[in-house]
């Protein structure tokens, strides 16, 4: 039988690679926005992301260690993939319709949807709700720096 950590990882990088669905047409319209002068950690943004899937990846697999196959366990691999779905759709959607404001959708559905996930496994594992956190942190920043390229960008908004 196939490790679930191993599962969990495969499933987390195949919906990671969805965000390759971006052309350059996408990444020129978004290349061209003004940014806040703040923004000077955009090149790590990659690799903060990364961590944060990895965290993801870890929290799924304690929740399924503490009760395998269960209607509850499935439940929340599903909340947990919908999250990271969200997560990914996040750049793509956005360069596609060319709006920050559906980036911005995106960002505050996917906390939300976060949230409620971490209040849900809390009682299960609270090293897995620890292993959300952040996920929790990064995303109002991500939103909010959102929210900052629309103000600078009406046009695009």
């Amino acid at each position: 039988m196939i490790p679930s950590w191993i599962i969990i990882g495969a499933v987390s990088f195949l919906v990671a690679l969805g965000s390759f669905f971006i052309t350059p047409r996408d990444v020129k319209w978004f290349a061209k926005l003004s940014r806040p002068q703040w923004l000077v950690f955009e090149p790590l943004i990659p690799f903060i992301w990364t961590v944060i899937f990895i965290c993801g990846a870890a929290s799924a697999n304690i929740v399924w260690q503490k009760n395998p196959g269960s209607l509850i366990t499935w439940l929340l691999m599903v909340s947990y993939l919908l999250v990271e779905i969200i997560t990914v759709a996040y750049i793509p959607v956005m360069l596609r319709f060319r709006s920050l404001k559906v980036g911005e959708i995106l960002g505050v559905f996917g906390l939300i949807c976060a949230v409620v996930l971490g209040i849900c496994i809390l009682l299960i594992s609270p090293v897995a709700a620890l292993l959300l956190l952040p996920y929790l942190i990064w995303t109002p920043i991500g939103t909010y720096t959102t929210e900052e390229l629309k103000e600078l960008n009406p046009q695009d908004a």
